[in-house]
């Protein structure tokens, strides 16, 4: 685990609650984020990320978010927001999505305090590096799992 402080980041977004028998309900949404940046002449300025929102049990609130330059007016489902400035937990995984949960836990099982309250989260992010178009073996994705930190 590495601790990395991290600037204020506007990001496009749709939102969704999903299981993880439903989670492609939101996956399988980037591209209408990324026209929709496009449409608008906003560029990506990072790689696409889950923001998980609140995790309880089976259930997930999470938004499919694309990092750009600035908040705009939302249309429709897709919105901006700002992930927030602060301190965050990272940890890397190169492998298949199936290693993230593993992943995740490690870092929780450390002795910080997360920004939380109860099963809402203040900024719990996988960010993934690897396009699965350009990279189709699972084995060799890259994603990053972050935590900010309470304070």
């Amino acid at each position: 685990m590495d601790i990395e402080t991290r600037a204020e980041q506007p990001y496009a977004a749709v939102r969704a609650t999903v299981t993880l028998e439903t989670f492609a309900k939101i996956a399988h949404r980037f591209p209408e984020v990324m026209q929709w940046l496009a449409d608008r002449e906003l560029p990506i300025t990072g790689a696409p990320f889950f923001r998980y929102l609140r995790v309880s049990g089976d259930e997930f609130e999470v938004e499919a978010g694309i990092p750009t330059i600035a908040e705009v007016p939302g249309e429709g489902e897709v919105f901006t927001a700002t992930l927030p400035a602060g301190q965050y937990a990272v940890a890397v995984h190169e492998g298949s999505p199936d290693g993230l949960a593993a992943v995740t836990d490690e870092l929780l099982a450390h002795t910080v305090r997360f920004d939380r309250d109860g099963d809402r989260w203040g900024a719990r992010l996988e960010t993934y590096f690897t396009d699965p178009a350009v990279e189709p073996d699972s084995s060799k994705w890259t994603t990053e799992v972050a935590i900010r930190l309470a304070g």
